[in-house]
């Protein structure tokens, strides 16, 4: 089994790095392999609403010149993904906005293929809105059917220099917590495949309130 860490850091090896290593060193001691992608210091294109992914039902975005599609296969593979974020303005960091929002409308449109996957989200913050952005992030999470993993509080780190958040000692087994929860609910669903049957995909309902 892997787990894929999306670093939505600008920074390669910022406090959103060191977070996401913390529990990939926690998933490999329990057996999961784990990788980083960096996204966050390239130029990713917000989604433009253009419905094409839905349309074509190729697994791809549209938008054909940023790095968003050759990542889709990697993350579709794995068994759980994480989502990593930096606060800016009590949110998340635009650029991974901007590929998380394109990225959960290809998979939903293509069948829905996160769903029933394992998947986590920590928040690195130097001060405050780090429970907003973690709100953000399990957003797409929770829409796309997946299982979440959690710790034992909000997996909130906090920290400014690149580094420090390796000082938050309750931040640090918030996000250890997190990875053996998230290493047995991967298990459990692995060992239940043939056993329990999934409940059926219903087709999405949509609704408006315009009367």
């Amino acid at each position: 089994m892997k787990v894929i860490g999306i670093n939505g850091s600008p920074h390669k090896a910022g406090n959103t790095w060191h977070s996401l290593q913390t529990v990939g060193d926690r998933l490999k001691e329990n057996g999961i392999d784990f990788e980083i992608i960096h996204i966050g210091n390239k130029a990713i294109h917000g989604c433009i609403a253009c419905g094409m992914c839905r349309k074509h039902q190729d697994g791809t975005c549209a938008i054909k010149n940023d790095d968003l599609n050759q990542y889709i296969p990697t993350l579709r593979e794995a068994d759980g993904i994480i989502l990593g974020s930096p606060v800016f303005f009590s949110g998340v960091a635009g650029t991974m906005k901007s590929f998380l929002d394109r990225l959960f409308y290809v998979a939903m449109s293509n069948g829905n293929f996160f769903r029933h996957k394992t998947g986590a989200a920590l928040v690195c913050v130097r001060r405050t809105g780090g429970s907003s952005t973690l709100d953000c992030l399990n957003h797409y999470l929770t829409y796309s059917e997946m299982q979440i993993a959690t710790g034992n509080y909000w997996s909130v780190i906090h920290g400014r220099t690149a580094g420090e958040v390796l000082e938050d000692a309750e931040g640090i087994q918030t996000l250890q917590v997190m990875a053996d929860n998230m290493a047995w609910q991967m298990r459990i669903r692995e060992a239940s495949q043939d056993v329990v049957t999934p409940p059926a995909q219903e087709n999405k309902v949509m609704t408006h309130f315009i009367r």
